[in-house]
């Protein structure tokens, strides 16, 4: 199977000069080649330029049968079709047999996953350990500004005007946003940058610094989060506990500003969307919310309609 790799070695180095030159973050760039090295793994050591739509497809339904989500089905045709794309535009291949390769339906209706006020309230109290004032000021800024998880790590020192209280984030699509830092995080922000660790190297600009010395990873994030999420469940029984993940603190602020009356042009400014659309998978409401909305209907109807 190495044997093969070293065929493709000329394409995947391509591949990654591409998605450098395109902006693609570090951790998009090995997401997509970790993902590329299964599909050419797939592939018997087939030439590239004989790969047709039914490989991509017969790749795309083993990852399938392998047990993985639509989202993670999905995200390995991008990772394929833009594989291509890129070779196309460097010139070493003419045609992509990911394209026009139907996506996965992911289950729209399925209720989306996110923490209430209350909730809310119960997880940042579950937060804990040596690092605590670090970790509470992340999980602050994700879930009372909507930064993402990746927006947290590429945070610097220099990021933060603290007269102004706003945040510049260098978001999706290599965007810079800035989000006003509200007036009851910003103690606990300031107290996370007093605290601040001390990094390895002396030039290092990172906001948050784990353990080791270095910029707090993405994955360490996520761990961390697992871990309070964990606790936040604990009295909870194994088969009713909720699929958290810090992302779903994002999906809790853009919940809470749609539900308190901020306008969704105003909710996608905030978050960084490019487009609306995506915006609007926040507007879940609730049968509350139906009811209470119907119940405002002043309905009259004539008398001796009713047949008895």
């Amino acid at each position: 199977m190495n044997d093969w790799m070293e065929d493709y070695e000329e394409e995947r180095e391509a591949f990654l000069i591409w998605m450098k030159d395109a902006g693609y973050t570090p951790y998009t760039q090995k997401s997509y080649l970790a993902d590329i090295r299964q599909f050419l793994s797939s592939l018997g050591g087939k030439k590239l330029d004989t790969v047709k739509k039914l490989h991509v497809v017969s790749y795309l339904t083993s990852v399938r049968e392998s047990g993985v989500s639509d989202a993670t089905r999905n995200r390995k045709h991008a990772s394929v079709s833009c594989f291509f794309k890129a070779l196309i535009e460097l010139e070493l291949y003419s045609v992509n047999p990911a394209a026009g390769i139907k996506k996965s339906k992911t289950d729209k209706n399925r209720e989306p996953v996110y923490l209430d006020e209350s909730d809310l309230q119960r997880f940042l109290s579950a937060v804990e350990g040596k690092y605590k004032g670090r970790n509470l000021a992340v999980f602050l800024l994700m879930s009372y500004m909507g930064l993402r998880v990746g927006e947290v790590h590429t945070l610097n020192m220099n990021d933060y005007n603290v007269e102004r209280r706003s945040l510049r984030v260098f978001g999706k699509g290599r965007k810079w946003r800035n989000v006003p830092v509200p007036e009851d995080v910003a103690p606990f922000l300031d107290q996370a940058l007093e605290e601040r660790l001390d990094p390895w190297r002396s030039k290092e600009e990172a906001m948050f610094i784990s353990q080791k010395g270095r910029r707090l990873s993405i994955r360490g994030i996520q761990q961390i989060a697992a871990q309070t999420f964990d606790r936040f469940q604990a009295q909870v029984p194994a088969a009713h506990r909720r699929p958290y993940s810090s992302h779903k603190l994002r999906h809790s602020f853009a919940t809470m500003l749609l539900r308190k009356g901020a306008d969704l042009r105003t909710v996608q400014e905030l978050l960084g969307h490019s487009s609306i659309q995506t915006t609007t998978v926040y507007t879940h409401i609730t049968s509350r919310e139906k009811e209470e909305a119907m119940s405002r209907l002043q309905i009259r109807i004539p008398e001796n309609t009713l047949q008895h």
